[in-house]
């Protein structure tokens, strides 16, 4: 039996549809958010401290037609998690899609990393997207239709960097998680993908770190930063019916800098 192929304009519409992003407050994930909008999802911003940017995200959002509202929560919690999509699909009438956003990155040196350091992080980074890939998966359960879920990892998940142990070992979880969740996931109909950004540009960071920049410059074949929207275009890809056949992938989206030779 075939399945009828979607016309190329709606491939990426996400009409009709609504999407959950965590940690949309900061940088990829409010281009995710607008991204989404713009593709005409009903989007939940979540936010966990940063209410003031997550409002005039929906500010942003809204300015331009979008439908989105911001929900604050703790999702590295099972309760934070549950409450998140919960809530959601109660004031849109349930959730399609969910992205996998909200994270930190400290840097600390190897042997001055705390036990409770660790344990933040991996709360965060993998625990979190473990616990409302859950939720978002008992939600659709009980629709009985399908969704997708596309985690944003990191270019660490697959190589290191140093002062960075911590936040690498949780983007290998998380791509690893990836690939796991779909494969339980995908008899629901559920895709699960992931996407590992490179360096992505944010206000001062060329001022702050200006010898960062210049090494990844010299280092990525396309010769510059990574942009939010660069991220966001690859996440509505894989969460569209463009990527109706995709799970289990990690998509890197790092301007080539993994072409480069290590040696």
């Amino acid at each position: 039996m075939t399945n009828s192929v979607p016309p190329l304009s709606t491939l990426l519409d996400l009409s009709g549809r609504t999407a959950v992003v965590t940690g949309a407050s900061g940088g990829i994930g409010s281009g995710i958010a607008q991204r989404f909008a713009e593709a005409g999802a009903k989007v939940v911003c979540h936010y966990h401290k940063n209410r003031a940017a997550a409002e005039a995200l929906i500010t942003s959002i809204e300015e331009t037609g979008g439908t989105a509202i911001v929900i604050e929560a703790d999702v590295s919690t099972r309760e934070g998690a549950e409450d998140l999509i919960t809530r959601a699909a109660r004031l849109f009438g349930g959730v399609d899609l969910l992205v996998n956003n909200a994270g930190h990155q400290p840097v600390e040196p190897l042997m001055e990393i705390s036990e409770a350091s660790w344990q933040s992080m991996m709360a965060v980074n993998a625990g979190g997207p473990f616990l409302t890939t859950r939720a978002f998966a008992d939600h659709l359960q009980g629709q009985g239709k399908g969704g997708a879920v596309v985690n944003i990892a990191s270019i660490e998940g697959h190589q290191p960097a140093p002062g960075h142990a911590h936040y690498a070992a949780s983007k290998a979880a998380l791509v690893m998680f990836t690939k796991a969740a779909a494969l339980e996931l995908g008899p629901l109909g559920i895709r699960v993908n992931s996407v590992s950004p490179g360096l992505i540009g944010r206000e001062g960071i060329e001022q702050g770190w200006p010898e960062g920049v210049e090494r990844w410059k010299k280092a990525a074949p396309l010769e510059r930063l990574g942009q939010p929207d660069d991220i966001a275009d690859a996440t509505l890809f894989l969460a569209s019916d463009a990527a109706r056949w995709i799970t289990g992938t990690d998509l890197v989206v790092d301007g080539g800098v993994s072409a480069r030779p290590t040696w």
